[in-house]
């Protein structure tokens, strides 16, 4: 120091302190600069890092995303075409409705002409003649008193004129056919060669439909059905109950055989696609 302090004068020496100070401030401020970069370098390598991860989770979920999206699209597909195979079906079956619906309406419609007509023609105001209609079928019934005398099968002069404007309408449907149906009340009835009254009701249904082949009707078109007592109207409790159950019934209806042909047609139409 001596030595030096021989050969630098106390002026430079202190200028040199002074730089000596400076450069070691230089160098603490460096120092300082230097450890808050590597600070924030590696805070933000830790949110690179983080990032990277983030960006990793949201690949998978997109990859998770697109491969729900491919599912969902593939059931989607597949429930449309389903559905649209469920819709043909219905249409198909609504179809098959209307058709049959529509060959019912012809038959309700010719039924009801039939009634129209027969009310017209037999044109009569008789407490004991009803002309109405059952589930689409046309019953003519008619009271047995204005048919036959009491515990008889023949048939009155009275009756062959109700049966002729019967017949009249009648033989004007050619594709119906006629059931005669009588019936009884409970009071047994036995007179040789009737042992009872189911032979009573049906011996009463032959005589009717052998007037009606004697107005010109087709034997073909004609049915005869004897039901005895056992559907009756009312108990037969009461003489008034006995004689509302005591009656014939006319029953217009078309032949079974061309109905069901009409409704065969109809599935054949929808089958072809007509």
């Amino acid at each position: 120091m001596l030595l030096f302090a021989s050969c630098v004068s106390k002026k430079e020496y202190l200028a040199l302190e002074e730089k000596h100070k400076e450069t070691q401030d230089l160098l603490n401020s460096a120092t300082v600069k230097l450890n808050k970069c590597l600070s924030d370098a590696a805070a933000a390598n830790a949110r690179v890092e983080t990032m990277k991860d983030q960006l990793a989770d949201m690949r998978r979920s997109n990859d998770a995303l697109i491969k729900s999206s491919q599912d969902l699209t593939e059931l989607t597909s597949k429930g449309a075409e389903n559905l649209e195979k469920s819709l043909e079906s219905l249409r198909e079956s609504n179809l098959k409705i209307t058709r049959l619906q529509d060959a019912l309406s012809r038959k309700d419609s010719v039924t009801l002409a039939i009634v129209t007509s027969l009310k017209k023609e037999v044109g009569i105001n008789d407490p004991d003649i009803e002309v109405n209609v059952e589930k689409g079928v046309v019953f003519i019934s008619i009271a047995d008193k204005l048919l036959f005398k009491s515990g008889s099968y023949n048939v009155t002069d009275r009756a062959k004129e109700v049966l002729g404007k019967v017949a009249t309408v009648i033989n004007g449907k050619p594709n119906f056919e006629a059931m005669v149906e009588s019936h009884t009340d409970n009071v047994p009835y036995s007179k040789p060669p009737l042992l009872d009254n189911w032979d009573l009701s049906v011996k009463r249904a032959t005589s009717v439909v052998r007037v009606l082949e004697e107005l010109n009707v087709n034997p073909e078109k004609l049915i005869a059905a004897g039901r005895s007592s056992y559907v009756p109207l009312a108990e037969n409790d009461t003489a008034e109950n006995k004689a509302k159950n005591r009656r014939t019934r006319i029953i217009v209806l078309p032949k079974i055989d061309e109905f069901y042909e009409m409704i065969e047609e109809e599935m054949k139409n929808l089958s072809e696609g007509n």
